[in-house]
């Protein structure tokens, strides 16, 4: 009788040892079943707020401040006395800074024609997955140039306006994987004035773009701008007006982003690859280049604010 009780005691004791092991495993599944799926977002897409000579989707964060250099030499074929091309070069100097995450202004100067240029730039739609989907990124960016070169004819009556020409564009980008991202490149250039009156004060172009990452830090870049046909008749430099292609590298070493790359077109802004571009690659009209680019935190990310 006693050896039963025992027993009892024993079986009794093993059950209410096991009811919180129990008890804790369907507190854990519960929780686990309440858990809702984190929404996924795209980032680098594109190492730099420039594909090449046109802008990325990307923007910079909050309270970072970009510096961007860009350099673009003579055309190759201009031979050895040249230098093929390194004894003319032009060069932009610009700085876009982050009023948020997801909007961007900029300031710049290029030597080339002595142009002043000011950006806005707002990313409105982000490529995400997960709880949320939605196939894209879209940035919107809107620039405005001002021409400070002598007036051609002082003697005429000139307008400040005629100075102006405006680039509106919506950029499409996606990241496919951690290796390939793709980006189209609807575009607007509008000229307050023009060469001839045949020619078209709003341009409409498509570009598009492309960038494969090789390794860690290196991607191979493409950029091509198509202009729509019929828009102008008029030369520039004596030459007829072309199409935009660009190829080059990214190479990311710290704070710092080089791009190298190989173009038909002088001019390193929109207002420049479309409606400005007269070089053939096939004659050898190209043009080596390069951006490099340093971000500076002027303002502490909210996180870190005390």
């Amino acid at each position: 009788m006693q050896s039963s009780i025992n027993w009892f005691i024993a079986l009794v004791a093993i059950a209410l040892s096991a009811l919180p092991v129990h008890a804790q495993d369907d507190l854990l599944d519960l929780l686990e079943s309440k858990e809702e799926p984190q929404v996924e977002y795209a980032i680098a897409t594109f190492k730099n707020t420039r594909l090449i000579s046109g802008h990325s989707i990307e923007t910079n964060s909050e309270g970072v401040l970009q510096f961007l250099i860009s350099h673009r030499f003579g055309r190759l074929n201009s031979g050895w006395r040249d230098l093929y091309g390194l004894d003319n070069s032009t060069i932009r100097l610009g700085f876009e800074y982050g009023l948020t995450d997801r909007l961007n202004i900029g300031l710049g100067r290029s030597s080339y024609l002595k142009t002043y240029d000011g950006t806005v730039k707002m990313k409105v739609l982000r490529q995400k997955s997960g709880a949320e989907k939605f196939p894209f990124t879209a940035t919107w960016v809107s620039s405005m140039y001002v021409n400070a070169t002598d007036w051609p004819d002082p003697d005429r009556v000139n307008y400040f306006t005629s100075r102006l020409t405006y680039h509106h564009a919506l950029l499409l980008a996606r990241r496919f994987n951690s290796k390939f991202s793709l980006q189209l490149m609807p575009t607007v250039v509008h000229r307050n004035i023009v060469p001839l009156e045949a020619d078209k004060n709003t341009m409409l172009s498509l570009g598009t773009g492309g960038s494969l990452r090789l390794n860690g830090s290196m991607r191979l870049n493409a950029e091509y701008y198509y202009i729509l046909p019929n828009q102008f008749k008029s030369l520039v430099g004596g030459e007829k007006i072309t199409n935009s292609l660009s190829v080059g590298i990214d190479l990311e070493t710290g704070g710092h982003v080089f791009q190298l790359h190989l173009t038909n077109s002088r001019g390193m802004t929109e207002k420049y690859l479309i409606g400005e571009t007269t070089g053939s690659w096939g004659k050898g009209d190209i043009h080596f280049g390069f951006n490099v680019s340093r971000v500076f935190t002027a303002k502490k990310p909210k996180e870190f604010k005390k």
